[in-house]
């Protein structure tokens, strides 16, 4: 009951960003999944278009089906975002609607109108249209789907560095749209997040093409030569499904995910490099705290220690740096190693000059009124946090590196442990790609709409993330919504995990019944104890998609 009753005289504003962070993470779990897989199978229907050789369309069936059913759930998560901002975050409706109205609305009348529509074209157009047309509607719909990233990008882009933007009595209005669609925080965020949402499909191909020729290769289908090389073997028992044509699905799915992920890392290094700069420059401070910079330098910190939950108010002398690569902040910075770039010591005077050291007295913050502003983010959050992002983005590189070198002659090692590290080694971009936008969105805070340091005085936008939260919105009834919205996604995502296994365990043959039946994880039939889905379709929930 004490419990209870502290967590509902809660500030709201902490359970409101709580209910916003699950939602929006969960649901950006799916968004790169959908935009580097949908592309990448427009490219595999290309491929059989103009070869016409079979394993291409048995490609473009099986991750078309996977693909289909992350667009579903990505759909269905996404929904929630839209109605948050009213439910919780009213006042930061009011503040950014007018700026935000135009790229939301062109994400959703134009981009996702063309997406799903055209999606629509493809799932059901199979044998009803001509090739090249049925070709022409997944192409549309994949790069509906990057088109549609980009719009969000730039809403998002401009919550990060406000542009094109002035204040009329007290919320933003746009001046300048064409300065909003091609900020240049945008164009330097979106190659970076297609570069990451294609290195999470290409460690997804990966992975489920390993399994399956580890499968293979256990049940004696294929086998190796003496110089290590693979002999392709059929079996017969599961009609085509377990066929030569089923081995050059899998091996040219892992090689082709395998050089994905590695070209969209070094993609993401790039473009990281750049966008790093850019917020060196536009938001210094969660730069500073995503290196627990606490003194001026020029040192990349590898390592550091001390307390990294200070509250901001006035140092951060108790971090110490056990290691770091002298000139390397620097040249992420400037491009150079002798700039000496400014530290949270250096940067807190500046804030609290530039933007009061607390919270105006204004009815909008209500018993927050008058309260000490932190500008120092979470450092545990951006330190870690911008570590995460390049671990586990290096993490899948370097593995799809060594897969690239262990399939050089035709197969995957026999090995189990492997096998099972293939797999589990989807989750790394996921996790990196999870870990920068965690990171992206902690570090603006205290700001909502973070301030743009070109601009001062009136011309200045900026927007405290204490100001945003809904005012007639009590803590019992977000933390209610917060624990029923939780509970949804924690059911949908095992909905997801148990239709995606399902399909996966199935092979070509659950989208492709006619090849025979579905195999199974031991390469059994595919029926109901196995939880693939059955030869024909019968229990099969997407029977509907071609």
């Amino acid at each position: 009951m004490d419990f209870l009753t502290s967590v509902l005289d809660a500030d709201p504003l902490i359970i409101a960003r709580w209910q916003f962070g699950i939602t929006t993470v969960y649901h950006f779990l799916m968004v790169p999944l959908t935009i580097g897989l949908g592309l990448l199978v427009a490219v595999f229907q290309t491929a059989w278009v103009r070869t016409g050789r079979e394993h291409w369309l048995r490609m473009t069936k099986f991750w078309g089906k996977l693909f289909l059913i992350n667009f579903i759930m990505g759909v269905a998560t996404g929904i929630v975002q839209e109605f948050q901002f009213g439910m919780a975050w009213s006042e930061y409706s009011r503040f950014v609607g007018d700026v935000f109205g135009a790229p939301l609305a062109m994400e959703a009348l134009l981009a996702f109108f063309v997406e799903s529509t055209f999606l629509g074209l493809w799932i059901f157009g199979w044998d009803r249209l001509p090739k090249k047309v049925h070709l022409a509607t997944i192409w549309c719909a994949s790069l509906a789907t990057i088109l549609s990233a980009y719009f969000i990008l730039v809403a998002n882009s401009w919550m990060q560095h406000p542009v094109g933007t002035e204040i009329v009595e007290g919320r933003a209005v746009m001046t300048d749209v064409w300065a909003v669609f091609t900020n240049i925080t945008a164009l330097v965020t979106f190659p970076h997040t297609i570069a990451g949402a294609f290195a999470v499909a290409g460690a997804f191909l990966l992975g489920i093409s390993w399994f399956h020729l580890h499968r293979r290769r256990a049940a004696g289908i294929d086998t190796v030569d003496d110089a290590g090389r693979v002999v392709v073997g059929e079996d017969p028992s599961h009609g085509r499904g377990r066929d030569r044509t089923d081995y050059r699905v899998w091996i040219t799915s892992l090689r082709v995910g395998a050089a994905v992920a590695v070209v969209a890392f070094l993609g993401t290094a790039f473009t990281g490099h750049h966008q790093a700069q850019l917020m060196f420059e536009q938001q210094p401070m969660k730069m500073a705290a995503a290196e627990a910079a606490c003194h001026d330098g020029t040192g990349f910190s590898v390592l550091t220690i001390g307390d990294l939950s200070s509250d901001g108010a006035t140092t951060c002398d108790d971090v110490v740096a056990v290691y770091e690569l002298p000139g390397l902040l620097s040249y992420l910075a400037n491009g150079d190693f002798t700039t000496e770039i400014k530290g949270v010591n250096t940067l807190l005077p500046e804030y609290q000059e530039k933007y009061g050291t607390h919270l105006p007295d204004d009815p909008m913050y209500g018993d927050r009124a008058g309260q000490e502003i932190n500008y120092l983010p979470l450092m545990e959050v951006t330190y870690w946090g911008f570590r995460m992002m390049i671990t586990f983005g290096g993490i899948a590189a370097f593995a799809a590196a060594v897969a690239l070198w262990l399939t050089r002659r035709g197969t995957v090692p026999g090995g189990k442990w492997v096998s099972r590290l293939a797999v589990l080694g989807i989750a790394a971009p996921f996790a990196a790609n999870s870990a920068g936008w965690i990171f992206t969105e902690m570090g603006r805070q205290p700001f909502v709409v973070a301030p743009n340091p070109d601009f001062d005085g009136v011309d200045q936008v900026f927007m405290f993330t204490a100001a945003a939260v809904s005012p007639g919105v009590s803590a019992g009834e977000l933390l209610f919504s917060t624990v029923a919205l939780t509970s949804v996604y924690a059911a949908l995502a095992v909905v997801e995990l148990v239709l995606l296994t399902r399909y996966v365990r199935g092979g070509v043959g659950s989208a492709m019944p006619e090849l025979g039946p579905a195999a199974g994880p031991d390469g059994d039939s595919g029926d109901d104890s196995d939880g693939a889905p059955g030869a024909h379709g019968g229990d099969d929930v997407l029977a509907f998609a071609y």
